[in-house]
């Protein structure tokens, strides 16, 4: 099913998201990758407060690459989710809700995500100047210092991604691994 939605990702619009839809969002979301996660996860563990309102906010896992002259932002295309699997438990538990990156998740990311309705999108990987297209604002937030990995608010418009995992754990990607093996042991 294809969904158009406007970010951000309240509890009500996550419930209404299923492993498969195609989703195309709008809206503002953030980008960090792992060292801008481990800084945020430092910070909640001493007690501070996020440089961001974490409170229904999807978060991009993409390190994009610098503008060119004349663009908003250079190519932006997803990182592997895996490498924020030790964070993305801490973010969901204190109000972020969507994630957006590239490849599977550990067990303890599907729970949280179950426990926090957490959704978690897939981007294509090697599509960056495509996804760049979709970004009509950037703005730098914290974390300078880490270049590229830098946390950024970026404002997208109709930017197409997929349901992975839904709140309800369901997982495209079991699920359609399953489904291929169903029509191989057919044929």
């Amino acid at each position: 099913m294809e969904k158009y939605i406007t970010l951000p990702l309240t509890e009500e619009l996550a419930k209404t998201l299923h492993a498969g839809d195609t989703v195309y969002l709008t809206g503002e979301l953030y980008t960090s990758r792992d060292a801008g996660h481990k800084r945020m996860c430092e910070a909640l563990a001493r007690g501070e407060a996020l440089p961001f309102d974490p409170m229904n906010a999807t978060i991009y896992y993409v390190g994009p690459a610098p503008a060119k002259p004349g663009q908003v932002i250079g190519s932006a295309g997803p990182t592997t989710s895996g490498r924020m699997d030790a964070y993305a438990p801490t973010l969901l538990s204190v109000g972020a809700r969507g994630m957006i990156g590239k490849g599977d998740r550990l067990p303890e990311v599907v729970e949280a995500m179950k426990k926090y309705t957490g959704v978690y999108f897939g981007a294509i990987g090697g599509a960056g100047a495509l996804l760049a297209r979709c970004i009509q604002r950037s703005e730098l937030v914290a974390y300078e210092d880490l270049g590229a990995e830098a946390l950024r608010r970026l404002y997208v418009k109709d930017m197409p991604v997929t349901v992975i995992i839904d709140c309800y754990g369901g997982n495209l990607y079991a699920s359609g691994r399953a489904a291929y093996l169903a029509e191989r042991r057919r044929k």
